[in-house]
């Protein structure tokens, strides 16, 4: 039975002030450095969408919902790994500790839990999961649920943000031609669940078919922006690797 949850819980809302807090003081140390305000910007303005999709009264309509998963699981995300939480930590730890994290940055696990292609499993794959089978409707069904299915938004929204565009270090990243590849096939997956829903096939969402439309729009227009935002911030550190000039010599043989 789905139970109508209409209220939020504070806890989630004050684990993100905390979380922006905590980066704004590591921010404000002294250093040989002064760390980038456009990195800050980007962090807190994350935290401000987490919070403004946290902040959205639960059962307020399948199209709210929907909302809430473009900003918890797309929007804030790019936001927050574009602000560099990891290298903000790593250079406030003791030279020590910051190899010892570093060196689990680097082992099998994490390799393949920050591969692109996993980090778009992870993610287009939840979220196909969560419309098309009964897993929405239990969601609904409890506070644990839902926080459990926000939590899932927001980390597997982070780590394809982190695979794809992120400027912290990664273990053996691919090409940003294969990333883009893979940004696109995220694209396509998003238009075509857009696609199902707006039409009303194959989605297990109890919903009227006029919200089921509204909330296709968004994940439609919305999800593009989105990756969009994410392809920009993948191309601005696209450095192609330059061919040697022909010599006369070479031109001539």
């Amino acid at each position: 039975m789905i139970l109508p949850l209409t209220a939020h819980e504070p806890a989630p809302l004050a684990g993100v002030a905390a979380l922006a807090l905590a980066y704004a003081a590591l921010a404000a140390r002294p250093g040989p450095r002064r760390w980038s305000r456009w990195r800050t910007a980007s962090f807190v303005t994350g935290c401000a969408l987490l919070a403004l999709a946290l902040a959205v009264p639960i059962g307020t309509g399948f199209p709210a919902h929907m909302a809430q998963h473009l900003l918890i699981g797309m929007l804030a995300p790019t936001a927050l790994v574009l602000g560099a939480p990891m290298t903000l930590v790593l250079r406030s730890l003791p030279p020590p500790y910051a190899r010892r994290v570093t060196a689990v940055l680097r082992r099998g696990p994490v390799r393949v839990l920050g591969h692109p292609v996993t980090a778009l499993l992870l993610s287009t794959g939840g979220m196909a999961a969560l419309y098309c089978t009964p897993l929405y409707r239990l969601s609904q069904t409890g506070m644990l649920p839902h926080h459990l299915l926000h939590l899932h938004f927001l980390l597997a929204g982070y780590l394809f943000a982190w695979s794809v565009a992120g400027p912290d270090p990664a273990p053996r990243r691919p090409s940003v031609p294969f990333r883009l590849v893979v940004l696109g096939v995220a694209v396509a997956v998003h238009a075509g669940l857009a696609q199902l829903m707006y039409a009303g096939l194959l989605v297990d969402v109890p919903a009227p078919p006029g919200e089921l439309r509204a909330a296709a729009e968004l994940m439609y227009y919305g999800g593009d922006l989105a990756e969009l935002l994410l392809a920009l911030a993948l191309v601005t550190t696209w450095r192609p690797v330059k061919q040697p000039e022909l010599t006369k010599s070479e031109l001539v043989n």
